[in-house]
C-alpha cells in the first residue's frame, strides 16, 4: 500500500506561539522545513469514522483532531503548570473523559483519556 502516514494541519492566527507549545510544552520531535516552519512528529495515532445525519448536520464536512492521554487528571495538572489553557475540568463521556484545550491563535483541541478499545493497545483485528 502506498499510504505511509498522515499529515494533520492546525490553523492558527499565532503560528509561532502554537509551534512553541508543541515544541516546548508537548515536547514533540520536529524538523525545520525552512524559515522556522516546524513540522512535528505526532505520537501514535488512530482514526475513527463517525456518521453524519445528512446535508443539514453541522458536523458534515468537518474533521476533528483530538489528543489522547492515559491519565487525564495528571496530564491536565501538568499542562496547566506549563501555561496551557485547559477549559474547565475533565468530564466523563461515553467514549472517554474529555476536556478542551485552548491553544495559541484560537486553536481548540480536545484532550481525552479513551475508554474505548484502541488499535494502539489492542491486538489487531485482521478481518
Amino acid at each position: 500500500m502506498a499510504i505511509i502516514g498522515a499529515h494533520a494541519l492546525l490553523y492558527s492566527s499565532e503560528p509561532e506561539a502554537l509551534r512553541a507549545v508543541l515544541r516546548d510544552v508537548f515536547g514533540w520531535r520536529h524538523v525545520d522545513a525552512g524559515e522556522g516552519w516546524l513540522i512535528f512528529a505526532l505520537p501514535p495515532a488512530e482514526v475513527g469514522v463517525h456518521p453524519t445525519e445528512g446535508p443539514a448536520d453541522p458536523t458534515r464536512g468537518r474533521h476533528q483532531l483530538a489528543f489522547m492521554c492515559d491519565d487525564i487528571r495528571a496530564t491536565v495538572r501538568e499542562l496547566r503548570t506549563k501555561g496551557v489553557e485547559v477549559r474547565g475540568d475533565p468530564e466523563p463521556r461515553s467514549f472517554g473523559t474529555t476536556v478542551m484545550l485552548g491553544l495559541p491563535g484560537g486553536v481548540e483541541v480536545m484532550l481525552y483519556e479513551p475508554h474505548h478499545p484502541s488499535p494502539l493497545t489492542e491486538p489487531p483485528n485482521r478481518s
